[in-house]
């Protein structure tokens, strides 16, 4: 049974899982869980976006290419002024005793592919949300594919014996996602020329919880090579930097 809640679509009986605590729980008959949410996009950063749904603004936590996805498509004015574009998110639930996450994903093959991740032992929501922020799913799935453990340890608290583990993990289970092209080609990256990102990038990275100075370092070093990276771009790089 379904309950759909302008905007918001509730599973009664889930066939997913969500994470209480330290653990990836599938969760059975007669609990609530968020499939998506659908709404308004009022405010968007390089790690949260905001939807407001039946006159509820969710707090949703994304990754780069999300970001990158949702980037002009945010409405414009103020409450009940406010038009723009309707935006949906497939959702994933982090539950614990102290806190409740939200992550949103445009795709649901991309939230798979983030719940897979949190599979492997070592791999929490929020290295799981680091690895996907540093490449895209395409990338990410072509590095399992292709047991590129050396590029993927590259992120922050990832290391290459855990990137070893999600490639034997996950090798079989990411090949079957259905991303679009070959898995085990390297996609071309897309960037377009943009200025004025640095405060933006280095806000994001502080809040991805890496130290400001560091973080502005970083981002100074990329733009003077190459002044012209979108905001994510930058950031991207920064993180295979920090």
């Amino acid at each position: 049974m379904k309950i759909n809640k302008k905007g918001t679509l509730f599973h009664k009986k889930c066939l997913r899982a969500c994470v209480y605590g330290k653990k990836v729980v599938h969760l059975q008959a007669f609990c609530i869980m968020i499939e998506y949410i659908k709404g308004i996009l009022t405010d968007l950063n390089p790690t949260e976006a905001v939807l407001e749904a039946a006159g509820i603004g969710y707090g949703i936590a994304i990754t780069l290419p999300g970001y990158s996805a949702l980037v002009g498509k945010e409405a414009k004015g103020e409450g009940s002024e406010a038009k723009g574009e309707v935006v949906k998110l497939f959702i994933t639930e982090i539950i614990r005793e102290d806190t409740h996450e939200i992550y949103g994903f445009v795709t649901k093959a991309e939230r798979q592919l983030f719940e897979l991740l949190m599979t492997v032992s070592g791999v929490g929501a929020a290295t799981a949300r680091m690895i996907m922020s540093a490449f895209s799913a395409e990338e990410l799935r072509m590095l399992i594919a292709t047991g590129n453990a050396k590029a993927m340890a590259k992120v922050k608290g990832l290391g290459p014996k855990t990137a070893q583990r999600i490639i034997v993990d996950l090798k079989d289970k990411a090949l079957k996602l259905d991303l679009g092209g070959d898995p085990t080609e390297i996609p071309m990256l897309d960037v377009e020329a943009d200025t004025g990102v640095k405060a933006e990038a280095v806000s994001a990275l502080t809040m991805l919880g890496f130290p400001a100075a560091a973080s502005g370092k970083a981002v100074d070093k990329i733009l003077k090579n190459n002044p012209a990276l979108k905001v994510e771009a930058v950031i991207r790089e920064a993180l295979k930097m920090l």
